[in-house]
Parts: C-alpha cells; sequence; structure tokens
C-alpha cells in the first residue's frame, strides 16, 4: 500500500493529525499520573483532566501514545491500520471495564467518565482509520481501490475525475433549469435546455427498447434452431 498510499497522500494527512493529536492527549494524561506517583495497582485512582487514573493506567496511556505518535509519524496504510485497531480496543475497553467496575478487578481505576472517554475516543480513532477505506462511493483514484483492482501506482485518473465533474456540473445545471421551469421563471436557454434533455431520455429510452427487442428476437431464433417449432410448442403447452 506504500506505493498506492505515500506520506504526503490526503488521506495519509488525515490519519497522521488524528492519531497525532489523540496520541498526544493520551500521553499528557499518562505522564500526569507518572509525575504524581500514583500507586501501580488500585482501584481508587485519582482524577487528573476529568479522568479517574491509577499508575498502570497511566502506564497504558503512555505505551497506547507513543504508539499512535509512531504511526503519525510513519503514516500511510500503517496509521490507518494502527489507528483503526487502536479505536477498535479503546471501544472494547470502554465495554470491559464498564462491567467490572465497583468490583475488585477494577485494576485500571476507571470510572463512568473513563468509560465515556473511552467510547468516544474509540470511535472517533476507528472513525478516523477507516476514513476513505470502508467509506461509501469511493472514488476510482482511491489508493484503497487502486490496490484492490491491481492498478499500476502510477496510473493517471484526472481525465476520469474531470468527466465525472463535467458529468455532475451539467446534472446540477438541468436540475436548477427543471425546477426554474416549473416554477414559471425560465430563460429561454433553460427552456431551450430542459426540451434537449427530454429529447436526449426519450431516444435513450427508445434505443434501450429496441436493444431489448432484438435481445428477445436473437433469444427466440436460438431456441427455434435448438428444439424445431412443434417441439417448441409442445414445451410450451407442457409449461402451460
Amino acid at each position: 500500500m506504500s506505493q498506492y498510499l505515500p506520506a504526503n497522500h490526503p488521506l495519509s494527512k488525515v490519519y497522521r493529525l488524528g492519531a497525532a493529536l489523540v496520541g498526544t492527549v493520551i500521553i499528557v494524561f499518562g505522564v500526569l499520573g507518572l509525575a504524581n506517583r500514583l500507586p501501580l495497582f488500585t482501584t481508587e485512582g485519582r482524577d487528573f483532566l476529568g479522568l479517574s487514573n491509577n499508575g498502570l493506567l497511566s502506564l497504558i496511556s503512555l505505551v497506547v501514545g507513543a504508539v499512535l505518535i509512531g504511526a503519525a509519524v510513519r503514516g500511510g496504510a500503517a496509521a490507518s491500520t494502527t489507528t483503526a485497531v487502536i479505536g477498535a480496543l479503546f471501544l472494547l475497553s470502554g465495554l470491559l471495564n464498564l462491567a467490572v467496575l465497583n468490583t475488585s478487578l477494577n485494576l485500571l481505576a476507571f470510572k463512568i467518565p473513563n468509560v465515556l472517554f473511552s467510547v468516544v475516543c474509540g470511535i472517533l480513532l476507528l472513525s478516523l482509520g477507516l476514513y476513505g477505506r470502508l467509506s461509501g462511493g469511493l472514488t476510482e483514484d482511491n489508493p484503497y481501490v487502486r490496490a484492490r483492482h491491481h492498478e499500476p501506482p502510477d496510473a493517471d485518473h484526472s481525465s476520469e475525475i474531470a468527466a465525472d465533474r463535467r458529468r455532475l456540473a451539467q446534472i446540477d445545471e438541468i436540475a436548477t433549469a427543471e425546477a426554474a421551469l416549473a416554477n414559471g421563471h425560465a430563460s429561454p436557454e433553460q427552456e431551450a435546455m430542459v426540451r434537449e434533455d427530454s429529447r436526449h431520455r426519450a431516444e435513450e429510452s427508445r434505443r434501450e427498447a429496441y436493444t431489448h427487442y432484438l435481445e428477445h428476437e436473437r433469444a427466440e431464433r436460438q431456441r427455434l434452431l435448438r428444439y424445431g417449432p412443434h417441439r417448441t410448442g409442445r414445451h410450451r403447452a407442457g409449461l402451460a
């Protein structure tokens, strides 16, 4: 994927920025916990930045933050995958720690704000990591689409993108003309555009109908040649 998604690609910049911001916040949280010499294993943590914290959670925060910062430095598909995986782990952590709140198994000293932060942060990281990767309506020049189709890394889609943009602009122009005509204040140019578009659509419909008719006739002719008229008639009578 590095050939399709280099570190300077726009998608890679999204992954790198998101991972860097979230990683920095998590590292600050971990540093504050270690700086205050919190007990390593305790179910009663101390609050920092509105979240409960203990020594173990501080260490984990430093490791996770460092991984996110490393993903931001690396960029590319590695940053996308790392961010998405850590986001899924954050979601899982929030749900698991919610189940052990106020018990002796609450080794990370979680409270409700920690659970909410873990879930929200997990959704954010998961969305960032999968952005442009599993989104709907991916364009042909998307690096993941190109990699799935095994296209050459240097394939140029600029002409296709320009054609799509011209087609969208034309559709928007026709829609505006039709709305103006329906409201009774269309210009002569807009009326001519709507008439031309209607004529073009009618021609396309007739062409499609004629093509369908030819295909049906060709299929009937091949059936007659294969089975003969009498056998075909008996076959149809049996079906009836």
